[in-house]
């Protein structure tokens, strides 16, 4: 809607300031804040199911009818300039209680088609749920799902994801959080590793041995602490920010790592150290927005989700000395 119908204020000889309404196309806000989340033209374009040139057009006509410029180009992509930042408030709001009028008036988008993005660690990512999506997408081929994979806190408010899988539950305003299971970590060591320096008996034995563990001071989330929270200090030889750069220097002999059985389970030949001894359990959340929960799609990647963890239980916590893969 560009502009409000003649009113009888004109007609009255009303000052202009009063019945002047917005100036822009209200369509062109869905443009910029999906802009200002991906902070490129392609990203947005493809969220959006159009050309980037159409984003690009749209932006700059907002733009113009706005008379002030919302973005700035850079090596990374598109910032939100100061007055950017200001609007970015009012389409946020303005699009929750777009979604909130969609619920509140009974249409609850029964087709479940379209984009859901989902966003999770690294290892959990592309580990466990990448090579599972098929089974999804068997049962719904009208439904894309955008896996994002990120070692900081995603913010499902400003819509950065519809669905998080986390460690920790997050905080945040208007969230849906609900705990869909817990999986355990282990110890695990190569056998080329175990060989040149022997197996540790006890806790006190990994005093002498090589571990792998996170960079501390690049920590985002405090939950991957685990390494620490089971033996405290240690000799830590080789440290990542990546999971699975320490899953890979692991099955390489470099030294011990705490692994999730998702993650060791890619490589069989990886033993279990200390397993009666040392084990740590950690939660999966699952969270939405509640302007998203009433959609179809976003209902049925997250049901499948639950339904997946939930069967994944007993691999996912199996005490055993085995790191093989469900069936």
């Amino acid at each position: 809607m560009d502009a409000c119908p003649v009113s009888d204020d004109h007609k009255s000889g009303a000052p202009r300031a009063r019945r002047q309404s917005a100036s822009f196309n209200w369509n062109d806000l869905t443009y910029f804040l999906e802009l200002g989340r991906q902070r490129n033209l392609s990203g947005a374009a493809r969220r959006l199911g159009v050309d980037h040139t159409t984003v690009s057009r749209r932006i700059r006509v907002l733009e113009n009818a706005l008379n002030v410029k919302l973005f700035s180009r850079t090596r990374q992509g598109f910032s939100l300039t100061d007055s950017g930042l200001k609007l970015l408030a009012y389409a946020e709001e303005i699009e929750s209680n777009a979604l909130s009028v969609s619920h509140v008036i009974g249409h609850f988008d029964e087709d479940a088609s379209g984009v859901v993005r989902v966003a999770t660690m690294e290892a959990l990512g592309s580990l466990y749920l990448a090579p599972r999506i098929h089974e999804f997408n068997t049962r719904y081929p009208s439904i894309t799902i955008e896996l994002v994979t990120a070692a900081r806190w995603i913010n499902l408010s400003k819509r950065e994801a519809d669905i998080l899988i986390s460690f920790p539950p997050p905080s945040g305003r208007r969230l849906n959080v609900r705990k869909i299971g817990e999986f355990g970590l282990w110890l695990y060591a190569a056998p080329e590793y175990l060989k040149k320096y022997g197996e540790p008996q006890t806790i006190d034995d990994l005093k002498n041995h090589s571990m792998i563990d996170y960079i501390d001071d690049l920590v985002q989330i405090d939950t991957v602490r685990w390494l620490s929270d089971a033996i405290g200090e240690t000799d830590t030889r080789f440290r990542s920010t990546s999971l699975i750069a320490q899953f890979m220097s692991t099955s390489a002999g470099v030294g011990i790592a705490m692994l999730p059985s998702f993650v060791a389970m890619h490589d069989k030949q990886l033993r279990r150290i200390l397993p009666h001894q040392v084990l740590v359990k950690r939660d999966f959340w699952l969270t939405i927005h509640e302007d998203l929960l009433h959609l179809a799609r976003v209902k049925a990647v997250a049901t499948f989700l639950r339904d997946l963890i939930a069967r994944d239980q007993p691999f996912l916590n199996e005490e055993c000395d085995s790191a093989s893969s469900p069936t």
